[in-house]
């Protein structure tokens, strides 16, 4: 009962869910989540990291970076569900059209981009 309700509670949020579009769409690291979502480098990490525990994503470190990415092998049962569900379900709307365009020019930058990011939105 306790890993449904972990698993569920991870997906009960924007930006998890944001998260979630952009890794069925390609592995990354924080610095590239950060500039798909445009979000500061504190609340892609903290989200990454909750998804991590309830089982939906992996991460492997590539020299200087740490990269996320869809965990389809050793996640819990309850966690690949609801990743296939995920992928398969459409979420069209402008946010998660907005977020796959920006991923589109994401790269993987050094600490300064992430010490002196700031948000484009007002």
């Amino acid at each position: 009962m306790e890993d449904i309700i972990k698993t569920l509670k991870a997906l009960c949020d924007e930006t998890r869910l944001r998260i979630m579009k952009v890794l069925l769409e390609r592995e990354c690291c924080v610095c590239e989540v950060m500039q798909a979502l445009d979000i500061f480098q504190s609340r892609a990490s903290r989200n990454l990291g909750i998804l991590q525990d309830a089982g939906f994503l992996t991460a492997r470190r590539e020299g200087t970076w740490i990269i996320y990415s869809i965990d389809r092998d050793s996640a819990n049962h309850y966690a690949q569900s609801l990743t296939k569900m995920l992928e398969k379900l459409s979420l069209d709307n402008e946010i998660l059209a907005q977020d796959k365009e920006r991923l589109k020019n994401a790269a993987r930058v050094g600490p300064g981009y992430v010490r002196n990011h700031r948000l484009s939105r007002k």
